[in-house]
């Protein structure tokens, strides 16, 4: 047994004077009330509930009031939390005068972590009492609030992952999946296309859908032909484009080989495209597509502006608009 004091110093967490928490070991608190905020925002801002012939729609997030932080202690997430949530909604009806439009709230008053696997208590309010303010509420009641409480669920889910320290303890436990594009040396004469894109989707339903044949075939009104195993080539805008899966990581990465017909003999690229979750419903794509010839077989200098745009424009904005990625 080691003397007092001379214990093994691979098992000793000593402090430093940089200030580093070496692999969170120390007690960690990180305010989360601003983060929360947002985060309900981005989720229930503008969010229809109804749109046939009753309309309702929550407008805005009115108040957020408490405390919610997250305490990272030897690499233990540990969320605590105390909030009360108010939303203001809007709602229209036809009575035997037209149409009557009304205004209400929606007051959570209670979200605990003590609580985090019941439901919180929901009180639907609306201004005006009569025959429409009932429909509406009554409406609101049984079709927003579970819509609601959806959004509240994944929150106290993303708190039990980190909330906003999610991200940095992810990237100390992942290298980056850049392996392939760092191990690809650069091309004499060509260059680097990066594009970073936001779907209002889950990252397994856009993994998905770049490697459905069938939805490829839905979204560019083109041929397709598109294998899901690694090593496994594909066929895309009527055979303009041919290649090979190198990596797939479910909703994660993929990493292909590309290239177009029009290239010169022999011109290969390499696309890398990452998939990040920030919050549930949300999806980040990074793009990067290296090796892209300044030319093509017939001497125009356009092709890396046209790979670009039809990056853009071909692929991410149709699978916005006929998916609903949108945002």
């Amino acid at each position: 047994m080691a003397k007092y004091g001379e214990g093994d110093k691979r098992w000793i967490v000593e402090e430093r004077a940089d200030g580093t928490n070496v692999h969170n070991w120390h007690w960690a608190e990180t305010d989360c009330l601003e983060w929360s905020r947002k985060f309900f925002t981005n989720l229930l801002s503008n969010l229809t509930i109804l749109d046939a012939d009753l309309f309702i729609k929550i407008k805005k997030v009115d108040k957020l009031d408490g405390e919610a932080y997250v305490n990272i202690r030897k690499g233990k997430i540990i969320p605590g939390y105390e909030i009360s949530l108010t939303l203001s909604w809007e709602g229209e009806a036809k009575d035997s005068d037209g149409k009557s439009k009304l205004n209400g709230t929606v007051e959570i008053p209670y979200i605990s972590d003590e609580n985090a696997d019941e439901d919180p208590d929901l009180k639907v309010i609306v201004k005006d009492q009569g025959p429409i303010g009932k429909r509406l509420k009554e409406a609101m009641i049984s079709k927003g609030k579970p819509l609601i409480l959806e959004k509240v669920k994944a929150w106290v889910q993303s708190m039990a992952k980190g909330g906003p320290v999610k991200d940095d303890l992810e990237k100390k436990k992942v290298a980056p999946p850049q392996s392939h594009a760092k191990k690809e040396s650069a091309v004499e004469g060509c260059k680097t296309i990066s594009l970073t894109e936001r779907f209002n989707c889950r990252a397994k339903d856009l993994y998905e859908i770049l490697l459905d044949e069938n939805r490829w075939k839905g979204f560019t009104q083109s041929n397709a032909r598109i294998s899901k195993n690694v090593g496994g080539e594909f066929s895309i805008f009527d055979g303009s484009v041919t290649g090979s899966n190198v990596e797939l990581q479910e909703a994660k990465l993929i990493v292909q080989k590309w290239r177009f017909g029009s290239w010169p003999d022999g011109m290969q690229s390499l696309v890398t495209l990452v998939f990040e979750e920030p919050e549930p419903g949300v999806t980040i794509i990074k793009l990067t597509h290296t090796d892209v010839p300044l030319e093509d077989r017939y001497g125009n200098a356009t092709v890396v502006e046209n790979t670009e745009r039809g990056w853009r424009d071909l692929i991410f904005q149709r699978i916005k608009g006929v998916f609903g990625f949108g945002i």
